[in-house]
């Protein structure tokens, strides 16, 4: 005789970051509606006690990249009451927003916006670390085990629940390279990631000589930062950057069609190795530098040169950092490598702040479980298919849906807000079997590649398009 379990969930969600959030989101808005007989009955978990999206970098006046239409739901579901417009006016500050015509908004202000839906949406479980998921053939459903924690990231229950689907949000975990792992755990000597900046910020200024390392977004707002806040001739920054420029990000109205449904689908019917290739050459379209903070850093610079002599301030990238150590208890000592010179020097330090990104949290150990039902690639990663599930033996009849852990399979737009309502919608429509976000026919002028050019041209009465061969 079989035990019985709870009713499941139709999906249980991992993770509760601005893709999971969009998820739950327009799932919410699927809840009164019918499919396959029922409302659609979803919960999400996860370990932080409230939403937080990047807090070290809310930088003040630091801007999102993407447009305020790139919210939870809009590019998939305008008329959500979940929309940014939406929180506009529920906060009473939608004239003001219309007059400021800021397409473009405020980091702190997408924040917000995020914990405003968060905080009213139902069917979110923070608090909640999810430990282990299994397959359970006997019922046909995944078991998800959690803990409950209390106020102070304690234990204080177990559970489990049942689903028939999952969705992985579990986000990216900061990156910080290997030489200088061992002093960023030296409690003497601030070197710290930039996901921690604002928490260290006050100690970062009041160091003599500070070093930034990485040439992206993060750094170049950090740099900006701390230029501003040091006196002008006593500045003592240094910024480094493995990239042979410090490089605007790629922001052409047609450069930014890399971040279409349509270039996703391309990308997904590449052959792996040309996946595995086009991926690190497309590094600027998403780690380049915003032109206008860019602009900015230069103006505050020359501003500094008005009354004669130039700012003690350096700027050098093609520079590698090979190791690094401590220099008695308050000084580090960072050993470069200039890529293209062939040089090495050092450089001694008070404080460093790594801008060196982030890399997609690792999913065996969570995926322990299921492990003998995933299908991997030749580099040992989990196979996705072009609706984001990940592919698993047969024999298992649920689906695990995967946010912003597919770059290998889906291309540089997998972390882009712009693509989070369009995948959760694409997710959603898989889940039910059914189309109750209709999906665009066409999203970029651009027509990647030739099998796509003659989808989307409609044959003419009569006419036989032709065959593409794949060479």
């Amino acid at each position: 005789m079989t035990a019985q379990l709870d009713a499941p969930h139709d999906l249980v969600g991992i993770g509760i970051g601005p893709f999971n959030l969009s998820l739950a989101a327009l799932a919410h808005g699927l809840q009164q509606r019918e499919w396959s007989g029922s409302g659609l009955d979803t919960a999400f978990y996860d370990q932080s006690r409230h939403f937080r999206w990047h807090p070290g970098l809310l930088i003040d006046g630091a801007t999102l990249q993407v447009p305020f239409l790139a919210d939870l739901v809009t590019l998939a579901d305008p008329t959500s009451p979940w929309t940014f417009l939406n929180y506009l006016k529920h906060k009473e500050r939608l004239f003001p927003f219309y007059f400021a015509e800021h397409f473009h908004i405020q980091r702190a202000e997408y924040d917000a916006y995020c914990r405003w839906v968060a905080d009213r949406l139902p069917g979110l479980h923070f608090g909640h670390q999810v430990d282990a998921v299994r397959w359970n053939p006997e019922h046909d459903v995944f078991e998800v085990d959690f803990t409950q924690l209390d106020a102070d990231g304690e234990a204080e229950a177990l559970g489990r629940t049942h689903t028939r689907h999952l969705a992985l949000g579990v986000g990216t975990a900061p990156y910080i390279p290997e030489p200088l792992r061992p002093l960023a755990e030296a409690p003497t000597v601030p070197v710290i990631h930039s996901a921690e900046y604002l928490d260290n910020r006050a100690r970062i200024l009041g160091a003599e000589h500070v070093t930034v390392i990485g040439s992206g977004q993060s750094g170049a707002e950090i740099f900006l930062d701390l230029l501003r806040s040091r006196p002008a001739g006593r500045e003592r920054l240094t910024w480094l950057a493995r990239t042979p420029s410090f490089a605007p990000m790629e922001y052409s109205k047609l450069g930014l069609e890399h971040f279409t449904p349509d270039y996703t689908h391309y990308f997904h019917a590449l052959p792996e190795p040309v996946r595995d290739q086009l991926v690190p050459a497309q590094w600027q379209l998403h780690k380049g530098i915003d032109a206008d903070t860019i602009a900015a850093i230069h103006e505050e610079l020359y501003r500094r040169t008005l009354h004669g002599g130039w700012p003690d301030a350096v700027l050098t990238p093609g520079v590698t950092v090979r190791t690094a150590g401590r220099l008695a208890t308050t000084k580090v000592e960072l050993h470069l490598e200039h890529t293209q010179q062939g040089t090495r020097s050092r450089l001694t330090t008070d404080a460093v702040v790594l801008a060196t990104g982030y890399r997609e949290r690792p999913l065996s150990p969570l995926l322990a479980g299921l492990d003998p039902y995933l299908r991997r690639d030749s580099a040992d990663r989990p196979r996705i298919d072009r609706n984001h599930r990940m592919i698993l033996d047969p024999a298992v009849t649920g689906s695990v849906f995967v946010q912003n852990g597919e770059r290998h399979t889906h291309g540089v737009g997998a972390p882009d807000l712009g693509l989070a309502a369009w995948r959760s919608a694409a997710i959603l429509n898989t889940l039910t079997g059914k189309d109750p976000y209709p999906q665009p026919a066409r999203t970029a002028f651009t027509t990647f590649g030739l099998d796509q050019r003659e989808q989307h041209r409609p044959p003419a009465a009569g006419e036989l398009l032709p065959l593409v061969e794949h060479f």
